[in-house]
């Protein structure tokens, strides 16, 4: 299958090892893998925001190059931003025609777990990690798009991986985007109930499916002194 790389800003900016390595994992499993470097953001941080016609203009462009792309999905190491493409419709409510546009859209980007699991149904992508890891449902994932067996069995695959479910890996980590920002001691005090399920999970790392997420609960044990690393489930995957 032909697909496309839906990258997101945070990994192209942040941590583009996890974009690598979602290539590499749909190499793996037989998907052709086209990029479009003209990508943007997705519009998610306006629309949260309640910047409504500035999310819309994100929304077209994005939508435009989608139309312009063969691929027969579009595939994102990102629930949160995958999330965003199927509220692009919503965006529309008095354009029937833009609406019909991003549904289409919608209808053709999926969440990395869930392409391997629910579309290609891989879920041994012959990835080997040794140690013993936890996962963290993040938010976006887990309520708009329900993602939630779907990574645990691709864990449950990984060689030599002892998978241990985390207390609370269904709660919020505190990002939440620009929550965080505007509500830096609410953030942390959600976080802090997060890391203290991660420590006495005893594990080597945590394993999400969105980066913004990660970078929130790695900051965190970092500044704690913490041994235990955080992974995006296409590293983990990747890994041989």
């Amino acid at each position: 299958m032909k697909v496309a790389l839906f990258v997101t800003c945070v990994v192209d900016q942040m941590w583009p090892s996890v974009g690598a390595s979602t290539v590499e994992v749909l190499r793996r499993v037989g998907c052709t893998v086209e990029f479009d470097e003209r990508q943007t953001c997705c519009g998610q941080p306006a629309f949260n925001t309640g910047y409504r016609d500035e999310a819309r203009k994100l929304a077209e462009r994005f939508i435009g190059l989608c139309e312009n792309s063969q691929a027969e999905a579009i595939v994102s190491p990102s629930g949160s931003c995958t999330a965003m493409v199927h509220h692009y419709p919503a965006l529309f409510p008095d354009d029937e025609s833009w609406r019909q546009r991003a549904r289409a859209v919608a209808d053709r980007t999926f969440e990395l777990s869930s392409f391997l699991v629910r579309v290609l149904k891989v879920e041994d992508v012959g990835a080997r990690w040794a140690g013993r890891v936890t996962w963290h449902d993040a938010c976006h994932a887990l309520r708009d798009l329900d993602v939630h067996a779907e990574p645990r069995r691709l864990i449950g695959h990984v060689r030599d991986a002892e998978f241990v479910e985390l207390e609370n890996a269904d709660s919020c980590c505190g990002f939440g985007g620009t929550f965080s920002v505007k509500y830096p001691e609410i953030s942390v005090a959600i976080l802090d109930q997060k890391i203290e399920a991660i420590e006495r999970a005893g594990v080597k790392a945590v394993v999400s499916g969105d980066a913004s997420c990660l970078m929130q609960i790695g900051g965190r044990l970092s500044r704690k002194g913490s041994s235990v690393r955080t992974m995006h489930l296409a590293e983990l995957l990747a890994a041989q």
